[in-house]
């Protein structure tokens, strides 16, 4: 039997965490830039933004890597002055799943936001309240239910993110080799012990977190 490793499946739970952690911030600030202002060119950024969920893995990837590498302006600023380098690395990873999952976390916040009434929100700020506040205290609070369903859809994309993650991140054994890579490169080596290994350790985590998010989102509060 070939020697199944589980480093895939600790860096895939890594990634995840830290592309949904990012997620959470910036989406859930573009959610509510969407939800709440109209500007110039609103729709195509809209658009701009949802493009990951219709555009296939490798172009996304690819689009990645011209602007993260080292000819670009981004990647040599990067490099250059900050120190940091992510293409192959797990935070090239990390920025990959990020961006791939980016729209399934936007979309149930935005409509969670755009459920919450704006005469709840102006009742506060009529009360002094200002806009920070009126976002942590109303808005936050009463749209938790679809944030908690992007957070979960966010991190099940972002656990199970393959195409572009290879893209930016390679595939590097003990480096950026995540589940899903691991999982291919298992079948293609005849290893069908260790895929069948990894399949039912990251169907069992997407389960779990699928199901704890019904659970949570179904609740009455």
């Amino acid at each position: 039997m070939a020697e199944i490793s589980f480093y895939p499946v600790w860096l895939s739970i890594k990634v995840a965490l830290t592309a949904t952690t990012a997620n959470f911030f910036i989406g859930t600030f573009l959610a509510y830039l969407l939800s709440r202002y109209d500007f110039f060119g609103k729709n195509l950024f809209d658009a701009i933004i949802m493009q990951p969920l219709i555009m296939p893995p490798t172009v996304l990837g690819y689009y990645l890597l011209v602007l993260l590498g080292r000819q670009s302006f981004i990647g040599r600023f990067l490099e250059d002055y900050l120190g940091i380098t992510l293409v192959f690395t797990w935070q090239g990873a990390a920025l990959a799943a990020m961006v791939a999952s980016l729209p399934l976390f936007i979309k149930p916040v935005r409509a969670a936001i755009e459920s919450v009434s704006s005469h709840i929100e102006d009742s506060a700020r009529i009360l002094g309240k200002n806009e920070w506040q009126v976002f942590r205290h109303i808005t936050f609070p009463l749209a938790r239910g679809g944030i908690v369903a992007g957070t979960a859809l966010a991190f099940a994309r972002s656990l199970g993110e393959f195409g572009t993650t290879l893209m930016v991140a390679g595939n590097i054994p003990g480096k950026t080799q995540t589940v899903s890579i691991a999982i291919y490169d298992a079948v293609q080596a005849g290893n069908t012990a260790g895929a069948q290994v990894l399949v039912g350790l990251i169907t069992i985590i997407s389960v779990v977190i699928l199901y704890t998010v019904n659970r949570v989102v179904t609740r009455k509060y």
